[in-house]
């Protein structure tokens, strides 16, 4: 579970955005904090990596009072100007607006004028707290890239940064390759002609980490989460959800996708009338496998459907046009004696779709989406073909990334870590570290505090919960120890060429950890990311070093901020270990049930409350919040904001409220929360979001969790009746 959410991930040839962990936390219970502030569709090599996420970088003082990246390391040769980094976004008196009631609407009172007067720039679809801050990481790695790059003699990451940034930067080169670096792969998919061949091609595709029909990697064993199995899980479409394929007010966005399958199909060489017709088979085909796919809303509520064991000869019963025994030989795998083969009549769709699906429908359909996958990486018509659907018709966004920009995403999506051990060096302080440290320790024994006085639950329970409470594990701005790269070899000779290794070399290594013990040091988030993340299978919260700067957290700040920023977060994470999906796994990360059957149902009852409470939020006239697709990221607003409160009091007991800005710390606690969750979207991100993000639009979180604290009425004097004062059956408390 993430304290953001990621972009909805695809399978394809090659990583679509920023984000490698959205390549690993493709799983509903693996939600980050917010939603990935990028646009590129990310690829998924994992089926499955239960983590939720929000990530902060702390920086020393800069003058503009932000956190300036500093050294964390001596003889550190990576050196960034301060004055070329954007601004933080923090919480200041100036913000409120005094015309609009906290009481009545406390999101309007805090954010307002800041909407208001800052709106979405032309190459983003949202813009707000975290955008912001990914806009000053991007900045700081820009900086980084182009050093590496300028390097001579460069070995390690630095070479493979700086071989990245030096040949997508290259636009003339780029230009002049136009499509004969996929001309191999097209010419594959031109001489298949027997469903046998389509099977092999499927086959000796994701070998190479091409694959886009279906997701195949490592992640923990849900009964035995020591070990790593393999894990296959349903992929295909090229549209956010399933329902994109079927709702009538999705409509306009499917006939877009067409035009732009034509368009594509087009551009690597099908004759225009001929695109045409094979857009219409490739819109045919992903609907046949869009009924058979689960919706983000099911995946979301239903962590079960991805751990379906299976040996491999079930399985070949199963899918006999598409034998998984030929699939592990490919892949270089010994055959396990158990994998999950998650949603399987999925998977024998796909079979049957190998035996009556005519191979010219399925050429077309892979020559597209090796094209399509590939786009960003290629001459400036595919990238802008790429763009004008995916980023513009389907999210709103008015302008293309400039190409800085959408390198610096490529080189996060292939080799996030690799650039996340440079970055560290320049934007991390261990006194940060330790601030944290202190921080997540007050929280933790906040935590422990209320579960020990909860009403409803019963001492059997409770003693569960406290064994799994006593076992978190905190990782806090970047990994102990670095993943190796050795083995990966990139160049100054080709972009694509660059991104084609990078994928496959990561596939390959994704591919090593099954059957083998799971690297407890490892990331899901490079440390430039801003979100954070909960893993269930391994108990852990996660905090990349990109998010601990403003509004989240600032080390020169007073408490009341800090805990209504990165406290909050701290304890959003924790509660994802008790809502309803998390709250499945145990104390060493197993799925199983701990819960009496009186204790299950009382749970059961306080969240429906509050899936009640969010689906009569309206994000847009007619388009209401999905308040059982949010529900676990609600919880963990609601439980992990009551916890940063009582974490908050218990530090400050026995202080003066030093009363700044004449505001208590009660009111600058709840403010900084809003803070963070002030956002503005264009109506095309909105729809999408509502859609397909396991998080609520961020205005409604802003004041969700609030309105059912009573230290929120009481802090702002709120009477009862009032919007932000939810009394009675109405009010929702369970962590």
């Amino acid at each position: 579970m993430t304290f953001d959410t990621a972009q909805p991930g695809r399978f394809g040839l090659m990583s679509r955005g920023r984000r490698p962990a959205a390549a690993r936390l493709s799983h509903p219970l693996s939600r980050p904090l917010e939603p990935d502030v990028t646009l590129n569709r990310p690829q998924v090599l994992l089926s499955l990596a239960i983590a939720a996420v929000l990530t902060g970088c702390p920086q020393k003082e800069s003058a503009d009072g932000a956190m300036a990246a500093t050294p964390a390391t001596q003889g550190a040769t990576l050196k960034i100007d301060e004055s070329k980094l954007p601004p933080v976004n923090r919480f200041g008196k100036a913000d409120l607006d005094p015309s609009k009631d906290a009481c009545t609407d406390f999101g309007g009172h805090v954010n307002g004028k800041w909407l208001a007067a800052n709106q979405i720039p032309g190459d983003r679809t949202s813009w707000g707290a975290f955008e912001m801050l990914d806009e000053r990481s991007t900045a700081v790695q820009r900086q980084i890239a182009e050093q590496a790059a300028a390097m001579k003699g460069a070995t390690g990451v630095e070479k493979i940064v700086g071989d990245f940034w030096a040949t997508g930067m290259n636009a003339e080169a780029i230009n002049a390759a136009g499509l004969k670096p996929l001309q191999d792969r097209i010419d594959a998919i031109a001489a298949l002609s027997t469903p046998e061949q389509v099977a092999e091609h499927l086959r000796t595709s994701a070998a190479k980490g091409e694959g886009f029909l279906f997701s195949f990697g490592p992640e923990a064993d849900f009964k035995n989460s020591a070990m790593n199995i393999a894990y296959a899980g349903q992929g295909g479409l090229g549209l956010p959800d399933k329902t994109y394929y079927f709702d009538a007010d999705k409509k306009d966005k499917l006939a877009a996708y067409e035009q732009h399958v034509a368009k594509v199909l087009e551009l690597s060489g099908v004759p225009a009338a001929d695109a045409a017709k094979q857009a219409r088979d490739v819109i045919a085909f992903e609907t046949r496998l869009a009924r058979a796919s689960k919706s983000s809303e099911e995946l979301s509520r239903d962590v079960s459907l991805y751990y379906n064991p299976v040996s491999v000869a079930d399985a070949d019963k199963l899918t006999p046009n598409f034998p998984w025994s030929k699939f592990f030989a490919s892949q270089g795998i010994a055959a396990p004696q158990m994998f999950s083969l998650a949603i399987p009549g999925f998977h024998q769709e796909v079979s049957k779709m190998l035996g009556d699906v005519p191979v010219a429908q399925w050429q077309s359909y892979l020559r597209f989406h090796l094209v399509d996958s590939a786009s960003p990486y290629l001459a400036d018509a595919f990238a802008e073909e790429h763009f004008n659907f995916y980023n513009k018709a389907l999210r709103g966004q008015k302008e293309m990334k400039e190409r800085g920009k959408r390198v610096l995403d490529t080189i996060e999506g292939q080799a996030g870590e690799a650039l996340g051990q440079m970055y560290v060096k320049v934007a991390f302080s261990p006194e940060s570290k330790q601030r944290m440290q202190e921080l997540v320790g007050n929280l933790s024994q906040a935590l422990k505090a209320r579960i020990e006085n909860l009403p409803w639950m019963s001492e059997d329970t409770k003693k569960k919960a406290m064994e799994k409470w006593a076992s978190f594990t905190p990782k806090i701005g970047y990994p102990d120890k670095w993943r190796p790269w050795d083995g990966l070899a990139t160049s100054r000779d080709s972009y694509i060429g660059n991104v084609l290794a990078a994928n496959e070399f990561n596939y390959r290594w994704q591919l090593g950890k099954i059957g083998k013990p799971v690297d407890k040091t490892e990331w899901g988030m490079s440390p430039q990311t801003v979100n954070a993340y909960y893993n269930p299978l391994q108990n852990e919260i996660v905090f990349p070093a990109a998010i601990l700067q403003p509004p989240f957290f600032d080390p020169k700040a007073d408490d009341p901020l800090n805990y209504g920023g990165i406290g909050a977060v701290i304890g959003h994470e924790m509660i994802h270990g008790y809502d309803d999906q998390g709250s499945r796994f145990g104390a060493t990360g197993n799925f199983e049930n701990w819960w009496t059957p009186a204790d299950a149902k009382g749970f059961g009852g306080l969240t429906d409350k509050l899936v009640a409470q969010f689906n009569a939020y309206e994000a847009a006239p007619g388009a209401k919040v999905n308040g059982k697709l949010t529900l676990g990221e609600n919880i963990a607003d609601l439980g992990g904001l009551a916890t940063a409160y009582d974490a908050m009091k218990r530090a400050t007991a026995g202080t003066p409220d030093p009363m700044i800005d004449g505001m208590t710390r009660d009111q600058r606690f709840f403010a900084n929360w809003a803070t963070v969750w002030r956002r503005n979207f264009t109506p095309e991100e909105l729809k999408v979001r509502l859609a397909t993000d396991p998080h609520a639009p961020a205005n409604f979180r802003a004041i969700g969790a609030p309105s059912n604290l009573p230290a929120f009425a009481a802090a702002f004097q709120c009477k009862p009746g009032a919007p932000m004062v939810r009394q009675g059956d109405q009010q929702v408390v369970i962590w």
